[in-house]
């Protein structure tokens, strides 16, 4: 068994990023610019765009950080986004999920140029990557791919099962899977007998939710398993799939916390400077 090291292909690919930026400003006399928006007191949510925001820093991105308190009124967020989609020195918009109740997240969305959309979420970015011509990928499966290639492991021909349907991990994670020419199921809680699939498969995501959902009698001799889950339980963060019991029948197995998460951001900061690229070139 041998552990993916997020951490390590992270900070790869973020040296390359620093490296990009540079280039990029001789260029273009300016670095890239991700704009994000955060709404409420959510404490993750202050972490992860915390996070977001020193991952700008170690590249040399220039970073905006528009904070609204919980009960601001929707449209005065709206006018701010527009305001972001018009500006020429803005390369990328991002706003943090999940909004507090009462605030209309689809509409929000809505209001991001395809151009700017570095999450990847809008409804013209997930239709490019069904018809495998993606332009902006979501940040996680787009870091999933990026830690099986580093297996080294020949994707084509593989089978491979996802566990979770989700429009930002699950559909995006079996396109991606499905265009490296892999034989892709897609499992979710209302599969009966799952097991039954994950038995089979060379290569298993799991992002479904649930702390240790996936134990080792679910899974082949061999298998290459990728946790997405990020469940904090007695104050110990823990993922999706039971790794005492599921490690030692794996080829390559990624680890939690240090194997996704990651990747989440570093790709965050790909889709920007690719967003700029794309924007200035």
């Amino acid at each position: 068994m041998q552990l993916i090291s997020g951490k390590a292909v992270s900070a790869d690919i973020r040296q390359d990023l620093a490296a990009q930026t540079i280039e990029f400003e001789k260029k273009f006399g300016r670095v890239p610019a991700l704009a994000v928006i955060i709404v409420g007191d959510d404490p993750a949510s202050h972490t992860y765009v915390n996070n977001k925001i020193k991952g700008c820093a170690q590249v040399g991105f220039r970073s905006i950080c528009q904070k609204y308190e919980n009960g601001t009124p929707q449209e005065e967020i709206a006018a701010y986004i527009r305001s972001l989609a018009e500006d020429d020195g803005v390369d990328g918009i991002l706003v943090q999920l999940p909004l507090p109740k009462g605030y209309d997240e689809k509409y929000l969305l809505s209001l991001i140029p395809d151009s700017k959309d570095v999450d990847g979420f809008s409804p013209t970015n997930t239709g490019l990557l069904s018809m495998n011509r993606p332009n902006t990928v979501s940040c996680t499966p787009l870091g999933v791919m990026h830690l099986l290639a580093s297996t080294g492991v020949q994707l084509a021909g593989k089978d491979a099962v996802v566990i979770g349907r989700s429009n930002t991990v699950g559909k995006p994670m079996a396109m991606l899977l499905l265009n490296a020419n892999c034989t892709v199921t897609v499992c979710h809680s209302k599969t009966a007998d799952l097991a039954s699939y994950t038995k089979k498969a060379d290569i298993v995501v799991v992002a479904i939710g649930r702390p240790k959902f996936l134990k080792g009698d679910m899974v082949k001799e061999g298998a290459i398993v990728i946790d997405v889950g990020i469940n904090r339980v007695d104050g110990k963060l823990v993922g999706d799939v039971d790794f005492d019991e599921v490690a030692p029948k794996c080829s390559f197995i990624t680890p939690v916390p240090g194997g996704v998460g990651p990747m989440t951001i570093t790709m965050l900061l790909a889709n920007t400077l690719s967003a700029a690229k794309n924007r200035l070139s």
